[in-house]
């Protein structure tokens, strides 16, 4: 599921410490060796106890620990060949693949260019933003490249804004395909020039004096009319504050609110994608070139294939024949890679997914698709883990019904990782247990000794990672649940990692 990658993250370096990095040095091990299915007497007690009180079968459940470096009979093998889908565990296997196939320092870079001339401030004809696939191009980064355009000395465009997204190829899913959820931030779709995750961020200040709330959305969307503000509601109580808005926001040009706001909640935030996504950033682009005092006389359009095809004859896109050429390096992979496994960011993940056929000349992606990232990751897998079966891949994010992973392809992957020379990257990368992102609130009691990736769908729970034992060995956890009472299964795998730290 979608968490918001935006807060600022906790500073890791003391949890880290605990970690002896002399693990990671280890030799590529072997695969996990399978034991024969244990039953749930063979499982330590308190995992069997709380899969007893989830009313989880043990044949629904893969469980597996087994040293990082792979020299050591598994301390625990329960159906470790099973393929089972593991959710966004799943992110750990596109992640891995990203950082060990494009490296940690990869960018991804928007460009803008002029097909035109400038003169007074005025560009007679098009300005070009050519998408290159950045997962995270916030609305601060976007009015810091449009700031750059204007600073150059682009203050009027007569002439279209023409986007350029055919990095990646256009995709036909519907939103709410999933799960019946369209506005759920988490089911936003790639785009070689995705803004804000094509999601708006509302935000609701109490005005007492006036007895209102008032009502700010980021980023401006131009064509969109907001409430500025909405009636402050006469109780002394926070509930359930976003349904007593009434708010309507599936209309793509009208956003409204017809109830009211308790200044008992203060200030509060609601992240909501947008109603008609494949506008999005058409619209994200003019409400901020706008908002920053450029001016426009065409619109903001999506070039058509011929035209682009044009533009690259007459070398425009390279830049090597545009009168000004802007680039904007996104954030280096290894930052990335953090916000998709600490905040299980679905569609950056997708992103990096994509990503994985490598950048074409001037590293700007050839077209990209779901079937050149399944290719990539396939080839990727054989290279590096031949003994193992390949996961099934869907989407690489784990927002899928149809990927399918073992617990054995798990851990041999991360016996892999530890000793590549990515494995810190990694490593920083994982929710530490009891401390921060998903795993916050989770394993409390052994806080600070375990990395792990969570997943989360309806019927599938798993978690998958690295656990610091109490001799100071290193562990491989992996834990996964297929049933309809998954979600109640959480406290079996929290002991399964609290077991491996505690080498019961």
């Amino acid at each position: 599921m979608f968490v918001n990658p935006l807060p600022a993250r906790l500073l890791l370096a003391t949890a880290l410490a605990l970690l002896p990095l002399a693990a990671l040095a280890q030799k590529a091990p072997a695969a996990a060796r399978s034991a024969r299915p244990a039953s749930a007497s063979a499982l330590p007690p308190a995992v069997a106890k709380a899969l007893t009180r989830a009313q989880v079968p043990v044949d629904a459940v893969t469980l597996l620990v087994v040293d990082a470096s792979g020299k050591q009979p598994p301390r625990l093998a329960h159906r470790a060949a099973e393929a089972m889908n593991p959710a966004s565990v799943m992110k750990l296997v596109t992640t891995y693949a990203a950082l060990d196939l494009l490296g940690p320092d990869f960018v991804w870079t928007t460009r803008v260019l002029m097909d035109g001339q400038v003169a007074d401030g005025v560009l007679h004809g098009n300005l070009i933003v050519r998408g290159g696939g950045d997962p995270k191009m916030v609305v601060e980064r976007l009015q810091a490249l449009l700031a750059q355009v204007q600073y150059a000395g682009v203050k009027v465009v007569r002439g279209d804004i023409v986007l350029d997204r055919s990095a990646f190829q256009a995709s036909a899913q519907d939103a709410g395909e999933f799960d019946g959820e369209p506005l759920r931030p988490y089911n936003a779709s790639p785009d070689a020039l995705l803004i804000n995750f094509k999601s708006l961020v509302m935000r609701f200040t109490p005005d007492p004096l006036n007895n209102r709330a008032l009502v700010a959305v980021e980023p401006p969307l131009a064509g969109i009319v907001i409430d500025e503000s909405v009636p402050l509601a006469r109780v002394a109580r926070c509930g359930d504050w976003r349904s007593e808005l009434r708010a309507s926001v599936d209309n793509p040009n009208r956003l409204q609110f017809t109830g009211s706001y308790s200044a008992a909640c203060g200030e509060r935030v609601w992240p909501s994608a947008y109603a008609d996504p494949p506008s999005f950033a058409a619209r994200a682009i003019e409400g901020s070139w706008r908002a920053m005092g450029g001016l426009l006389t065409g619109t903001v359009r999506d070039a058509s294939p011929g035209e682009l095809a044009v533009l690259r004859a007459r070398g425009t896109l390279s830049g090597e024949k545009a009168p000004l050429r802007l680039d904007a390096p996104s954030l280096p992979l290894r930052e990335i890679v953090r916000d998709v496994n600490k905040f299980s960011n679905n569609v950056m993940a997708r992103h990096l997914f994509l990503s994985l056929s490598r950048p074409g000349p001037g590293g700007q992606l050839e077209q990209a698709s779901p079937e050149t990232g399944r290719a990539a990751l396939a080839a990727w897998w054989k290279k590096s883990l031949p003994q193992q079966a390949a996961p099934v891949m869907d989407n690489g994010s784990g927002l899928s019904r149809i990927e399918r992973v073992t617990a054995n392809g798990l851990a041999a992957m991360l016996q892999h990782a530890a000793s590549s020379r990515v494995a810190q990257d990694l490593l920083d990368s994982l929710p530490v247990a009891g401390m921060d992102a998903t795993m916050r609130e989770r394993a409390k009691n052994v806080a600070g000794q375990a990395f792990i990736k969570t997943g989360s769908l309806r019927d599938v729970t798993a978690v998958a990672g690295y656990a610091n034992g109490a001799s100071g060995a290193r562990y491989i956890v992996v834990g996964i649940v297929n049933h309809p009472n998954a979600g109640a299964a959480r406290p079996a795998l929290d002991a399964l990692i609290q077991w491996a730290v505690q080498e019961r």
